[in-house]
């Protein structure tokens, strides 16, 4: 269990930041015990979804691929945050607008190209201005991406026109053979690495000859 180790290693850089003052304060903050943290130091007990979700909305900048995977650093890069805003407290240009593709009419065969989708498939909602450059939103479905994505979240994404633009280790949507694919996505020569970040999912590869578009997430909108 290396994420085991590495929640471990994370606890004590946390101390070692002045941001707690031990296992036992933090596991309080957690909503634990210091036994379970001893457990889980010990390799006795693994992780669980629940933990992870506390860690991360007590430390939102911890990296959880990093804590699931070993995979980039300890802690999130400022650049590549993704802005969550609050669904009520959007400010919209109304003279703008993006369109809302529905999952079922972009899966299996049919490419994320807007033209591919027929107008009465798609809402389409005014721009957010509080997020980048964005080419279309689609809702999040499943628990697969938690506590990083919700199930009902609205994601914000920009296509990849070009495979060097693509930003691997970054969250992206797939347009794929078998359906819609949101993951963080790794080069694996021909084959594209998806992880999620709940560590009940089990990582796995995707020919790129089955990927028809790819689209970076640029933004989240949650509905608290």
């Amino acid at each position: 269990m290396n994420e085991n180790i590495r929640f471990i290693e994370l606890l004590d850089e946390l101390k070692e930041q002045g941001l707690t003052k031990g296992y036992v304060a933090i596991a309080e903050q957690l909503g634990t015990n210091k036994a379970a943290i001893s457990d889980i130091k010990a390799c006795r007990k693994k992780i669980s979804l629940e933990l992870l979700r506390s860690m991360k909305s007590s430390y939102p900048k911890i990296s959880l691929d990093w804590i699931i995977t070993g995979e980039g650093e300890m802690f999130e890069p400022e650049i590549t945050d993704v802005p969550v805003v609050n669904k009520r407290n959007v400010k919209s240009d109304l003279s703008k607008t993006r369109p809302r593709i529905p999952i079922d009419a972009a899966a299996g065969s049919l490419s994320f190209a807007l033209s591919a989708v027929s107008e009465n498939q798609c809402e389409r909602y005014p721009i957010i201005p509080q997020f980048p450059k964005y080419d279309f939103t689609i809702i999040a479905r499943g628990d697969s991406m938690e506590p990083e994505l919700e199930s009902g979240d609205e994601l914000a994404c920009l296509f990849v026109k070009e495979s060097s633009f693509i930003q691997w280790g970054r969250v992206h949507v797939l347009d794929t053979e078998q359906g819609v694919v949101v993951k963080r996505v790794f080069d694996k020569r021909d084959f594209i690495l998806c992880k999620s970040t709940n560590p009940d999912y089990e990582p796995f590869k995707i020919p790129k000859s089955e990927v028809y578009q790819m689209a970076l997430v640029v933004g989240v909108i949650r509905r608290y």
